[in-house]
């Protein structure tokens, strides 16, 4: 880094170090966010998953016992699938993390040195002049040697791993609630008004768990949200046609 690009760079004060006011850096975000994307994932999942169900079941029979007993059926088996994908997917990245905690500490303790080297040349690599990569490598070693190679080589906060169980109950939990809607829905909804109401209330969930997980993601709303519903929609069109032919079908012979 030259002089002159250092002259672009703002003066600072000792006491102005600190967070961004509009950019809090809380211990333990990791496993808020997980478990709002878990939730998030689960809801959506349900509102789509058992939707497509009743839908394509109300496409092949008009009873509502029969209509409500798929729905359920999907609903317990939707939630325990989202459950254990979400535990074993959750814990496979946690073992992951934590075979890569333990090789590092294991070459901390073995090659310190070299590891000191590692750690400099990663702020070197930053844009630091040799000569303070190596101060910096040196002042955190001294400070905390493990969580110093954690953060910059892995990527990992030791003290904030992923945590499976949470991960699984907030899927099971979410699904549960989203597919309740479009089962309650169809199934206490009169015959007459059952398939349009539901579809409503789907839309309307659908536009609510876009809108979350895009907000949670600071990404683009309306193309999440537009993305959502599309995807909605074409599962129920489908699985509603697929009942009709297969209902109209089994009437015929």
């Amino acid at each position: 880094m030259s002089a002159n690009d250092l002259a672009d760079v703002p003066e600072i004060e000792p006491g102005d170090i600190g967070t961004h006011d509009d950019e809090p850096h809380e211990e333990g975000i990791n496993g808020r966010l997980n478990w709002l994307r878990a939730a998030v994932l689960g809801a959506n999942d349900g509102v789509v998953s058992v939707a497509g169900i009743v839908m394509g079941v109300a496409g092949a029979t008009s009873q509502t016992h029969t209509i409500f007993v798929g729905g359920l059926a999907g609903l317990v088996a939707g939630a325990l699938s989202m459950a254990a994908g979400e535990y074993v997917s959750v814990s496979t990245q946690r073992d992951t993390e934590q075979a890569l905690l333990a090789k590092e500490r294991r070459e901390l303790e073995e090659e310190p040195e070299e590891e000191l080297a590692e750690l400099a040349g990663i702020y070197q690599g930053k844009g630091l002049s040799p000569e303070l990569a190596i101060q910096v490598a040196r002042e955190l070693t001294a400070h905390d040697a493990f969580a110093a190679h954690a953060e910059a080589e892995l990527g990992i906060d030791p003290d904030d791993l992923t945590n499976p169980w949470q991960a699984a109950f907030a899927s099971m939990c979410s699904f549960t609630v989203g597919a309740l809607l479009p089962l309650l829905t169809i199934t206490l909804i009169p015959e007459s008004a059952r398939i349009p109401s539901t579809v409503v209330a789907v839309v309307l969930a659908l536009i609510l768990t876009g809108w979350l997980s895009a907000t949670a993601g600071e990404a683009n709303r309306l193309r999440a949200v537009l993305r959502n519903v599309a995807g909605g929609l074409l599962a129920m069109l489908v699985t509603y046609v697929i009942g009709d032919l297969v209902g109209g079908a089994n009437t015929t012979t």
